[in-house]
């Protein structure tokens, strides 16, 4: 009798959150970005969470809690009840920037369950125009010649930006001095002056300057070249397909979010990503569309995460 009770109590269990899943959502959604307005992790909100909005019938309204490199917005999120009512939409820097803290008070392994990636983007390896280097194997065996007297600039500790160039450090086994900036507007103008002399960028933060002839870019961190920027090599065609990487943008949601919920947004938002005018859009931005499953996406964090731990130790990149 025990038993039958236990097995009637699962089923109806099991009934209720299938019946939950497929009523979600029954209010507004939030989708917390941990950066200020403007950038990429809050583009990528309004994006899907416009889409969101018309497919499920509720607003999905963005929300953003900037501070401590993104930390602050996720930890919020983290603590937050797991019912599919409050959603992070942020960077790769939610799984690589916690290495760089002593402490932190929130596992993003731990404390969220992985929804989907929206998009990746690239980089662009770019060099002031002074230099002789013409492709990446020019700049290692100058860094190498010159161990320490290149510097690259970077929009901050912990960015894609400084962490792919200490990839590039890490794989080439040069050594170069890091330059962080507040943002990476000043940053730009320090590399076409000459007072730096490298810098990854986003394919639209350089394109301007790369078609102006006033930066050279010397490799692109994606699998293949880009659309808008055809002349320049991929790293893989450049010798080093370690160096395929870049920032990419995802959805997370509270750990212990009932599955059904997750697994409604998951395909709610794979279909989104391959929306043609979304596509469109992703790639006018820069990003390279992708909306991979649940499982695909948790693989894929861990990988990321391991990978930078690993340089993040090498190069001694800290933040408190």
């Amino acid at each position: 009798m025990t038993r039958i009770r236990l097995c009637s109590a699962l089923a109806a269990l099991l009934a209720s959150t299938i019946a939950m899943a497929q009523q979600y959502p029954t209010k507004p959604v939030r989708l917390i970005v941990p950066f200020a307005p403007g950038g990429p992790a809050d583009i990528t909100a309004r994006i899907v969470g416009q889409k969101l909005t018309e497919a499920l019938g509720q607003q999905f309204v963005v929300e953003n809690r900037a501070g401590a490199t993104g930390t602050i917005g996720a930890e919020h999120v983290a603590r937050s009840a797991p019912d599919g009512y409050t959603v992070l939409v942020t960077a790769s820097a939610n799984v690589i920037v916690p290495h760089m803290f002593s402490k932190l008070a929130f596992d993003p392994l731990r404390d969220f369950t992985p929804v989907t990636v929206v998009l990746t983007s690239p980089l662009l390896l770019t060099v002031t125009r002074s230099l002789p280097a013409k492709s990446v194997k020019e700049i290692v065996a100058l860094a190498r010649a010159r161990p320490n007297e290149l510097s690259f600039g970077s929009s901050g500790p912990g960015s894609s930006t400084h962490l792919t160039a200490e990839l590039l450090k890490s794989v080439t086994g040069t050594k170069m001095t890091h330059v962080p900036y507040k943002g990476q507007g000043q940053a730009i103008a320090d590399v076409i002056a000459g007072q730096i002399q490298l810098m990854f960028l986003s394919p639209p933060a350089a394109k301007q300057y790369v078609d102006a002839g006033r930066l050279r870019a010397l490799a692109i961190t994606s699998g293949q070249r880009f659309p808008q920027l055809p002349n320049v090599p991929t790293f893989i065609e450049s010798g080093y397909k370690e160096l395929i990487t870049g920032s990419w943008y995802a959805v997370w949601v509270p750990a212990k979010t009932p599955e059904a919920i997750v697994s409604r947004l998951n395909s709610e938002l794979v279909r989104i990503v391959n929306m043609p005018d979304v596509r469109n859009r992703i790639v006018e931005l820069g990003g390279v569309p992708v909306g991979n499953s649940v499982t695909e996406f948790d693989a894929f964090q861990k990988a990321e995460s391991a990978r930078w731990a690993k340089i993040i130790r090498e190069s001694g990149a800290k933040l408190e």
